[in-house]
């Protein structure tokens, strides 16, 4: 048996990462409750390990005492002097057992009690090995797919990426690698719970920190961040260093640092614009390539109406409005994105201000002017090099041509 042991304690200390004190503690425990249940019911045991070699040995707790009731916890004195002169009524007396006595069903529920104990063992273990990797990326490889969710092997632990956390159009065989953001650690029934992310906007920001240096050593700080997972996500930057420019910064040389994050995203687009205090600046940085035409307040509800032009409208918009929802994310007020509506002046409305203009002629009626503005006389100063017979041409008799020249120069004389 103690082989067994010994081998058991070594598999734990170099596979499990359970020490060998705390392995032998519960193996302890756990044969005591089994005995209690068994042929030794009622017996106080003392059970000692070996920890370098795995050997037990086992005694039953004895008092002693002058009248015996029960010979299984108690030992006459007479006795008991006879194997140690010593012992006095009320001492304790330490009976030597073979292990084996224990009992085979003795030994066969403290199996089941080791392996309970090493469950548990393990949980705490799971939660003192990752809880300061919360918030960070780690690496696993995809074990198998269950109802949606998928579990990752991270060596020491399985871990589960709900479907929720997952990213629509990714798929993982059983076998590949993956790198994940580790949400959260959730309590359940059976221990501790890793929870992976790959939606989450936190990917991203840990991602930008740790390709970034100028992010990570805080230099370049990400003030805002939206995203929606798979398509684009928009991220605004600001610098404590004038000298550092923070949108190049994360940028890198020839985009290396943006196009690494890219990757890892499986080609997520990513917007990175320079923040503004200002919400309306931010959303015309944001909006970018589009330019909006006007830009109207709602300070108390906290809402934005932006008006483009017919050519800048889907871009503002985006794919099913995703550009907008980023931006009105980002920017933290409700966004509306509306076509600017261009004032569409017709021929006959030209022509009908302008005739309107000169029947402010004293002596001119509106059906005088507008016979002169189709004609292309549309103001006084195109009277100039006009005369009578210019006049007559377009359908006036002489006498009305003279009288309407005259008029018009006494007009421009005044």
């Amino acid at each position: 048996m103690s082989s067994e042991i010994l081998s058991v304690l070594e598999y734990m200390e170099k596979e499990k990462g359970i020490g060998r004190e705390d392995m032998i503690s519960a193996i302890i425990t756990a044969i005591k409750n089994a005995a209690a249940k068994g042929v030794n019911a009622g017996q106080e045991l003392k059970i000692v390990i070996d920890p370098r070699n795995g050997k037990m040995q086992a005694w039953s707790m004895m008092n002693v005492v002058d009248s015996v009731s029960d010979p299984k916890t108690e030992i006459h004195i007479e006795k008991a002097r006879q194997l140690d002169p010593s012992l006095e009524i009320g001492s304790e007396y330490l009976k030597e057992m073979d292990p084996a006595y224990l009992g085979r069903i003795a030994a066969q529920t403290a199996r089941q009690a080791i392996m309970q104990r090493l469950r548990q063992f393990e949980k705490e273990r799971i939660y003192d090995d990752f809880k300061d990797q919360v918030g960070d990326i780690i690496s696993g490889v995809v074990r198998r797919r269950e109802r949606g969710d998928l579990f990752v092997d991270l060596g020491k632990a399985e871990a589960l990426m709900p479907s929720r956390e997952q990213v629509q159009g990714e798929d993982y065989s059983a076998g590949e690698r993956i790198r994940c953001f580790l949400l959260k650690i959730e309590s359940g029934n059976r221990g501790p719970e890793l929870i992976l992310s790959r939606s989450t906007p936190k990917l991203v920001l840990r991602l930008f920190e740790l390709e970034v240096t100028e992010i990570a050593d805080g230099t370049v700080k990400i003030e805002s961040f939206a995203r929606e997972p798979g398509y684009r996500t928009k991220i605004a930057v600001s610098s404590t260093d004038s000298k550092v420019d923070p949108v190049g910064a994360c940028v890198g040389a020839r985009g290396a640092r943006v196009k690494s994050i890219v990757r890892e995203l499986g080609g997520e687009k990513i917007d990175i614009i320079r923040y503004f205090e200002d919400p309306k600046e931010m959303v015309l940085e944001a909006l970018k390539p589009a330019v909006p035409q006007n830009v109207y307040m709602n300070e108390r509800d906290r809402r934005m109406t932006v008006e483009v032009s017919e050519d800048d409208l889907a871009i503002a918009i985006g794919r099913k409005g995703q550009n907008a929802r980023l931006t009105s994310k980002l920017v933290g007020w409700r966004l509306d994105i509306v076509k600017k509506e261009e004032k569409v002046v017709s021929i006959e409305s030209k022509q009908q201000a302008a005739a309107q203009g000169l029947n402010q002629i004293e002596g001119i009626d509106d059906a005088t002017a507008e016979k002169l503005v189709v004609n292309g006389l549309i103001s006084p100063e195109l009277f100039q090099d006009v005369d009578v017979e210019d006049l007559v041409d377009m359908g006036f008799d002489e006498a009305q041509a003279a009288e309407i020249l005259a008029k018009v120069n006494a007009h421009r004389a005044s």
